[in-house]
This record gives C-alpha cells, sequence and structure tokens, in this order.
C-alpha cells in the first residue's frame, strides 16, 4: 500500500473539511478505496498507486479554491467533485452562514485565525481596494485600519495578484533617542516596525513567514529606505504616515510602479514629528483628495475594536466624539 502526505499549511483546514468535518466525510464518501487521515496542518492517504493519482488530481482542485478564495461553499464542493452533498452538510453550512456578521473572510491565518472587517469602516476599506489603486485609512488608535490594510495585503500575495508586500513605517523617535538603543541598525529599528511584524504573525504560519521574509517575499523596512526605487507588482503599505514629512510622503507615493497597490495608514492626533516639522499627511490628505484613483477614509470611535475601554480612552483625550 502507497502512502501521499499532502501539505496543508497553506490553507485553513476549517474552511477545507467544513461545519463539523461534513466536508472531509464527503471526500471520504467519494473515494472508498483510500483511507484518509487528517492531523493538523497535513493529511495522509493511504491506498494503491492509480487511486492515489486518481485521488491527488481531483482534491487538488479543492485544495486550490480553498488557497484562492479562503473559502469554500457546498455548491463549491459539489462542482469541484462532482458530487452530491449529503443534507447534514448542506444544513450544516446553512447554519454556518447564518452565524457569521455579514463580512467574507480576508484571510485566514494559523491556528484557525479568521481575519475579517469587523466594521463598516473596514468594509469600506476592502471594497475600495479593489477599486482604487491608492487608499488612506485614517483614523485614531484601535480601529484596525493597519491590521486590516495587512490582511489584503496577504490576501493579494496568497491570490498570486502581487509577487511582493513591502510594509514600511518612518523610523521616528518617541521619546527616545535611536543612537542610544542597542545593537545594530536591524535591531535599533525593529521595535518601530514590531506592529507590523505581529499583524503578520496573525495572518501567516511561522515557517512560511520566515520563509517570505528571507526570500524578501515580504519586506519591512523603514521608510527611509525606500528613496530611489521602483514599487512594482507589489501591495505596499505605510503605516503611522503622520510621522512622515511633507518630502518623506511625496517621496514615498512616486515610488509606486504600474501594477502596485498603496495603502497609507495613519493617524493625526498623535504626530511624533519635532514641533516645528509640520506632518505631511496633512498636505496629502488636502491636495489628494479629488484624484480619480485615491480614496481616503476616515475611521472613527465606531470602528475601535481593542478593548472597550480604548474607545473611552480616545474619547477622554479629544480623540474621538
Amino acid at each position: 500500500m502507497n502512502e501521499l502526505k499532502i501539505d496543508l499549511e497553506n490553507i485553513n483546514p476549517l474552511v477545507l473539511w467544513g461545519p463539523n468535518n461534513d466536508y472531509l466525510e464527503l471526500i471520504k464518501k467519494q473515494f472508498p478505496k483510500v483511507k484518509m487521515v487528517a492531523r493538523g496542518s497535513e493529511l495522509k492517504v493511504l491506498g494503491d498507486e492509480a487511486e492515489l493519482v486518481s485521488f491527488q488530481a481531483r482534491f487538488q482542485k479543492v485544495y486550490d479554491h480553498v488557497e484562492k478564495f479562503d473559502n469554500l461553499s457546498p455548491n463549491d464542493l459539489e462542482g469541484l467533485l462532482g458530487a452530491k452533498l449529503t443534507s447534514n452538510a448542506e444544513a450544516s453550512s446553512s447554519q454556518s452562514d447564518k452565524s457569521g456578521n455579514g463580512s467574507e473572510p480576508i484571510v485566514f491565518g494559523p491556528n484557525g485565525i479568521v481575519v475579517k472587517a469587523r466594521t463598516a469602516n473596514q468594509r469600506r476599506m476592502v471594497e475600495s481596494i479593489s477599486k482604487n489603486d491608492i487608499l488612506f485609512a485614517i483614523g485614531p488608535a484601535g480601529t484596525g485600519k493597519t491590521y486590516t490594510a495587512v490582511a489584503l495585503a496577504v490576501r493579494a500575495l496568497k491570490n498570486k495578484e502581487i509577487k511582493r508586500i513591502i510594509l514600511t513605517r518612518p523610523a521616528v523617535e518617541a521619546g527616545e533617542n535611536l543612537g542610544f538603543l542597542p545593537g545594530d541598525m536591524k535591531e535599533k529599528i525593529d521595535p518601530y516596525l514590531r506592529p507590523l511584524y505581529d499583524a503578520l504573525d496573525d495572518m501567516i504560519p511561522p515557517e512560511k513567514l520566515k520563509h517570505y521574509l528571507e526570500n524578501r517575499t515580504i519586506e519591512i523596512a523603514p521608510l527611509a529606505f525606500m528613496r530611489g526605487r521602483t514599487l512594482d507588482n507589489c501591495f505596499v503599505i505605510l503605516d503611522e504616515a503622520q510621522n512622515a514629512t511633507d518630502m518623506q510622503l511625496k517621496m514615498f507615493l512616486t515610488r509606486m510602479g504600474p501594477t502596485a497597490k498603496f495603502i497609507v495608514t495613519g493617524d493625526v492626533t498623535q504626530v511624533d514629528l519635532p514641533k516645528k516639522q509640520q506632518s505631511g499627511l496633512y498636505t496629502a490628505l488636502r491636495i489628494l483628495t479629488d484624484i480619480k484613483g485615491i480614496e481616503i477614509i476616515y475611521l472613527t470611535g465606531e470602528d475601535v475594536v481593542r478593548h472597550k475601554l480604548v474607545r473611552r480612552i480616545l474619547e477622554a483625550y479629544g480623540d474621538i466624539q
């Protein structure tokens, strides 16, 4: 008896196997001559060579669908396998659909994490990036602007819409001097980029993320490192844009290649630039408003998705009404 191992690391097994493992049971019934053992992110299939070849060809269609769309419905599975679903699978799927909040998942992360737009303005971000090449997402802390932007970039990479993700931030000091921090330049800068790493950790398995970072499929770098480059066939996010100067923001936006997507996030209430230096984000929001292909979305207190006290703290500081 031969054995076939299939790595499921790039997809969410919860989506693949369906509610209560209904899809898994259906797939097993379609291939009665093989034995399937699903554990974590690996599927083992035992059987004769001819049966394994047939299984792999048909199962690959299901796998590719889940990897591309991060979703699988009874109708999808029926079409991909040529199988009629049982009533249990249909009923479970229907119940699962009703329990959702109406937002389609943006991306599935490891350990069953489902990343989706949770507020009206986050949903606007998801809709906008499909229609516009530059999106500004402006709002106070906790509104999910950076997290949603990173999810959209990861989805585009998984769907092979782009080849690279570039995440950048101005390395602006907020009460500490970079020169006094220990370590080399990378070690000095990494703390400023940590929120971007945290978002990626939720969306990409550790080994896969390590591979992407090592081969520069995903690049995380300070804003100053963007100068002189042309950023094409990639999804680029500038985070904390309120700490970019006029010249820096102009430099960043003019790096855009013909097939790139840019998202700029910022919080105009938390500018860490020296007092005499104006944030370039103010200028950009004023002069780019009416350009076709650029959309500006303002997130508010209604979009705060952190602890309920965060909204009250922002209200106390006057950042939201």
